[in-house]
C-alpha cells in the first residue's frame, strides 16, 4: 500500500498552521509544519524530504523567497507553492523565477487548494511519474526564459552548451513558434559575447531594399529621405551576436551580399564607398524545408553551407510534452504581472485537455491560449477550444 503524500506548510501564524493541518489531514494527506524559514530549511535536509512544500511569502525570521531559494539548493526537484496574503504579481514572477512550482493567493477556496494539490502530487494523464516540478528554467532577460523538462529539449541544451562557446554561425532549424529566438538568446548568453550587444532581424518583414538598409546601413544622400548617416545592424553589433530570422525569405540578391559578410566581415554602407569591418557572430533561423528552398532557388547553396557550421533543430511542442505544465506556470506569471491579475488555476480536467491537444502552432499558441484563460478565467469556454 502507498503512502500517503507528505506536505510541509511553513508559516509564522499559528493559527494558519491549525488550519492547514486539519484541511490536509482531513484528505489523507501526511502533514508536518515549520514556524519559519530556518525550521523549514532544517526539515527539508532530513530524509525523507516531502512531496511538497506550501511556504508562506511573509516570515519575520527568513523571507519566503529566500527560504525558497535555499531549498531549491538543498532539494533542486522539491515542488514548492508560494503562498501569500498579498496578490502583487512582481511577486509572482519572482517566485517563478526562484523555482517555485506555483502560487496560492490568501484567502483561498478549499476546492483552490485541492485543484492545486491534485495537479502537483498527481500525475497528468501523459507525463511520467516525475514529469512535473524537474524542468530547468533559464532567465534570459526581458521576460524571457529558456525550459529544458524534456528530453528533447534538455539535449538541445546540452548542445547549446557545447555550441555557444565556438564562435562559427549557426543555424537553427524548426517549427514556427518552436522557440528559435529563445535558444539563440541562450546561445548568446552562454557565449563570450554574453555581455555585448544582441540583436534580432527578421528577414521577412522587410523589402528588400529596406532590409539592406537597416543590416548595413547608409549615408547622408543615399536615397530620398535619407538627410544624415544611420549605422545598420551589423555595425551596431559589433563584438555582439546577430539573429537573422527567417533567412530562408531573405531575397537572393541580398543573400549574395550577406555571404560576402560572412567571408570577409566586411561591407560597405549604402551610398559608401569605404569598407566597414565588424566581428559579428552570425545566428540564422528558418522553418522552411531547407533542401527544398536551396532546389527552388530561393535559399543560395553556397549561403547554406557558410551558415550550416553547426545546427541545431528545435522539436515541436507535441514531441515534448513535458514542457506544457512548465510553459503554462510561467506564461501564466509573467501575464499575471503584465496585465495586474491574478493567477488562475488550471484544473487537472483542463490541464489534460492540453496535454493531449497537439499545439500545430507550438509555443505561440499555447501562449495565446494561457492569455485567454488568464482574462477571461471561462474554465469550460477553455477546453472547448479543444474539441472545435
Amino acid at each position: 500500500m502507498n503512502s500517503p503524500p507528505s506536505i510541509l506548510v511553513v508559516d509564522d501564524e499559528p493559527s494558519v498552521l491549525r488550519y492547514m493541518r486539519t484541511l490536509l489531514e482531513v484528505e489523507a494527506y501526511h502533514v508536518e509544519t515549520a514556524s519559519g524559514g530556518r525550521e523549514a530549511l532544517e526539515r527539508v535536509e532530513k530524509d525523507p524530504a516531502p512531496d511538497l512544500v506550501l511556504l508562506d511569502l511573509l516570515m519575520p525570521d527568513i523571507g519566503g523567497l529566500e527560504t525558497l531559494a535555499q531549498l531549491r539548493k538543498i532539494r533542486p526537484g522539491l515542488k514548492v507553492v508560494m503562498l501569500s496574503c498579498v496578490s502583487d504579481p512582481r511577486k509572482v514572477v519572482e517566485a517563478g523565477r526562484n523555482g517555485a512550482t506555483d502560487y496560492l493567493t490568501k484567502p483561498f477556496q478549499k476546492s483552490q487548494l485541492d485543484i492545486l494539490l491534485k495537479q502537483h502530487l498527481e500525475s497528468p494523464a501523459g507525463l511520467s511519474e516525475h514529469g512535473l516540478g524537474q524542468e530547468d528554467v533559464e532567465d534570459l532577460g526581458g521576460d524571457l526564459f529558456f525550459v529544458a523538462a524534456s528530453p528533447p529539449m534538455r539535449r538541445v541544451r546540452a548542445q547549446v552548451e557545447q555550441v555557444a562557446r565556438v564562435d562559427v554561425p549557426i543555424l537553427l532549424l524548426g517549427e514556427s513558434g518552436t522557440g528559435k529566438e529563445i535558444v539563440a538568446r541562450l546561445i548568446h548568453k552562454l557565449s563570450p559575447r554574453a555581455q555585448r550587444t544582441f540583436l534580432k532581424v527578421n528577414c521577412a518583414a522587410l523589402p528588400a531594399e529596406l532590409l539592406e538598409s537597416e543590416l548595413f546601413g547608409y549615408e547622408a544622400g543615399a536615397f530620398t529621405g535619407a538627410t544624415r548617416p544611420k549605422p545598420g545592424k551589423f555595425e551596431l553589433c559589433d563584438k555582439g551576436t546577430i539573429l537573422l530570422d527567417e533567412i530562408g525569405e531573405m531575397p537572393v540578391g541580398m543573400q549574395a551580399k550577406l555571404l560576402h559578410v560572412l567571408q570577409d566581415q566586411q561591407f560597405s554602407r549604402l551610398g559608401s564607398r569605404s569598407v566597414v569591418r565588424v566581428d559579428v557572430r552570425i545566428l540564422a533561423a528558418t522553418n522552411i524545408d531547407v533542401q527544398e528552398a536551396i532546389a527552388n532557388k530561393k535559399l543560395r547553396q553556397d549561403l547554406y553551407y557558410r551558415l550550416n557550421v553547426l545546427s541545431l533543430e528545435l522539436p515541436p511542442l507535441r514531441e515534448r510534452r513535458e514542457e506544457i505544465p512548465a510553459m503554462i506556470r510561467h506564461f501564466m506569471a509573467r501575464f499575471s504581472a503584465r496585465y495586474a491579475r491574478t493567477p488562475v488555476l488550471f484544473t487537472p480536467k483542463l490541464m489534460e485537455a492540453c496535454l493531449k491537444h497537439p499545439w500545430p502552432g507550438n509555443l505561440r499558441e499555447l501562449e495565446n491560449f494561457v492569455k485567454r484563460y488568464l482574462i477571461l478565467g471561462d474554465e469550460a469556454l477553455a477546453v472547448a477550444e479543444f474539441e472545435t
